[in-house]
């Protein structure tokens, strides 16, 4: 009966170091996704920052150029052709 308890544990033994060390490996991966997902989420937020700062000295620019062009002149209106019958 001892050997037969002894046997019991020691699966069970077997089963909870198993079960341990698949936790680990799961925890670990957890990490590393969440580390990946960090590094992305500031690689866009740096992306996006220089992208906005761009787009406002594009509009500075344009608008700093329309002041010194002064106002468009208007496109003389086309005459209409006239239609031999």
């Amino acid at each position: 009966m001892s050997n037969s308890t002894d046997q019991q544990s020691a699966a069970r033994q077997r089963a909870q170091n198993y079960f341990t060390q698949t936790e680990k490996r799961d925890a670990l991966v957890r990490e590393e996704v969440e580390k990946e997902r960090a590094a992305s989420a500031a690689k866009t937020a740096k992306l996006r920052a220089l992208r906005l700062a761009k787009e406002a000295g594009e509009r500075e620019e344009a608008a700093r150029v329309a002041a010194t062009e002064g106002p468009k002149k208007k496109a003389a209106p086309k005459r209409k052709r006239a239609v031999k019958a």
